[in-house]
């Protein structure tokens, strides 16, 4: 079988199983929050990494970091996820510069915030599908295809929890994420069974999309999980490395749940 889609070698140590050296790694949304943790977590992890995201200086400065601390190369690219016609030149300059990709993260994504559903307009609700489903479906198409036929690799996209429990202040966002969610199962079928795909589905975490939220918000949210908190970007990194990694070679089509307990 493929070297990633092989079972987990008998006998190995944890270590063993979630080592990603020399493998590939093209994170969408790389630049910060998760995405650059998860960047900076699989470069000590042993992967090279393309980060990528709209502001091409913010992925200047994650891999100044990872190439830095962790001596594994990287390549910054700017790009807009939403925009179909950017999409083929991040993975036609992450093939040219690496000549694989092992591991896709489509992590880029947006949630507006919106007091009244009536202030939702086309513009907005186009962004929001564009960004978080569009974006994904087209890099996997592009990238999960050429995975198959290496023979080897995984797909990890990043839901929410909100795709499951929808609340009315962020429709759009949760029918995205909902299709995110199928997009999953329908790859999974695609590609395999040399490429695996699943969903990492975060709930409530301390990012950008979070800071606009009031104290009291916040509070709110972490009473009604089982932990009594929301989460810290860096302690996604588990559940992504289990799903980058050998960890998970009987893994695809799944949804891995990364949400403080939401009852």
């Amino acid at each position: 079988m493929s070297e990633t889609s092989r079972r987990a070698p008998t006998g190995a140590s944890p270590y063993e199983l979630f080592d990603l050296t020399d493998k590939v790694a093209l994170i969408t949304g790389g630049s910060r929050g998760m995405g650059r943790e998860m960047a900076l977590a699989f470069a000590r992890a042993g992967a090279d990494v393309v980060v990528a995201s709209r502001k091409i200086e913010n992925c200047v400065t994650v891999v100044g970091e990872i190439e830095k601390s962790t001596g594994r190369r990287g390549l910054a690219y700017g790009c807009h996820m939403g925009h179909w016609d950017e999409i083929e030149g991040l993975a036609d300059a992450a093939y040219a510069a690496f000549g694989r990709i092992d591991i896709l993260v489509n992590n880029a994504g947006m949630s507006p915030v919106y007091e009244k559903v009536t202030d939702v307009t086309e513009k907005m609700y186009d962004s929001v599908l564009g960004l978080n489903l569009k974006g994904p479906f087209r890099l996997t198409q592009l990238v999960g295809t050429r995975m198959k036929e290496q023979g080897s690799g995984t797909v990890i996209n990043v839901s929410s929890t909100g795709s499951l429990r929808p609340a009315g202040s962020i429709i759009p966002y949760a029918a995205a994420k909902n299709g995110l969610n199928a997009m999953t199962e329908g790859f999974a079928d695609l590609l395999g069974p040399e490429v695996r795909v699943n969903t990492l589905m975060p709930g409530q975490y301390r990012t950008d999309i979070s800071a606009a939220w009031s104290p009291e918000q916040i509070a709110r949210s972490a009473a009604g999980l089982r932990l009594g908190r929301i989460g810290e970007p860096p302690e996604i990194i588990g559940a992504a490395l289990f799903l980058a990694s050998d960890a998970s070679s009987y893994t695809t089509g799944s949804i891995v749940r990364s949400d403080g307990g939401i009852p």
